[in-house]
């Protein structure tokens, strides 16, 4: 699968990044600048010279042309990057992976963005794409570092049953990390809300705690 990442050079969408390529997937890292993507893309496959990692650097525009399209990209930068790419991300399961968060003092605040979350704002400005949201809850300084094992649920919420089943396939595909579908995507505001609790927390104690669900056994 090749996977386009928008706004791939930030810390989520490198972290992403190394992780898919790890899993098998050819991945593009996307950015406004095309050479800053190439350079990134060279640096992370410096990083791990024992791993064969199919990371290249492109333009957002290149990079829409991927099967599957994640949105990295600070969250206020999400539509403006997304809009001009509607008519490539026509038909396509585009995945939103942006929170909307301030920090103020030794704290991240939720934002409340325009329809509620990311995820639908992004939905609105696609309508003909299948917009996920996912990817939230993820330490981004510990996914790009492959030596660091993985345990965390990942959260899926989606309008569309296809972006649900291609997201949570996309998650599952990462070691340590499992899908769940958590339903439609007006459950993108309490999810994306909720990672400013947990960055809150991680900064508070020192860790890089994840989301796992107790009692929950996929059938």
């Amino acid at each position: 699968m090749r996977v386009g990442i928008l706004g791939g050079t930030g810390p989520a969408g490198r972290g992403l990044a190394v992780r898919l390529a790890a899993s098998g997937a050819q991945v593009v890292i996307g950015s406004r600048d095309a050479d800053r993507a190439s350079a990134v893309a060279e640096e992370l496959i410096r990083a791990w010279p024992d791993h064969d990692l199919a990371v290249e650097g492109a333009s957002n525009g290149d990079t829409a042309a991927g099967d599957v399209v994640v949105v990295a990209t600070p969250w206020d930068g999400a539509v403006p990057t997304v809009k001009p790419l509607a008519a490539v991300l026509a038909g396509k399961v585009v995945v939103s992976m942006a929170n909307a968060l301030i920090k103020e003092g030794r704290e991240f605040l939720a934002l409340v963005p325009p329809r509620g979350s990311v995820a639908a704002s992004i939905q609105a400005a696609l309508p003909g794409s299948l917009v996920a949201a996912s990817f939230h809850h993820l330490p981004a300084s510990e996914m790009e570092k492959l030596t660091t094992p993985l345990a965390a649920d990942v959260l899926v919420c989606s309008d569309h049953r296809e972006a649900s089943i291609a997201t949570k396939a996309l998650v599952d595909s990462i070691d340590g990390l499992r899908g769940v579908d958590a339903g439609t995507l007006s459950q993108a505001a309490p999810i994306e809300a909720f990672t400013a609790v947990l960055i809150t927390v991680n900064i508070r104690h020192k860790v890089h705690s994840t989301v796992r669900l107790a009692g929950y056994e996929e059938h």
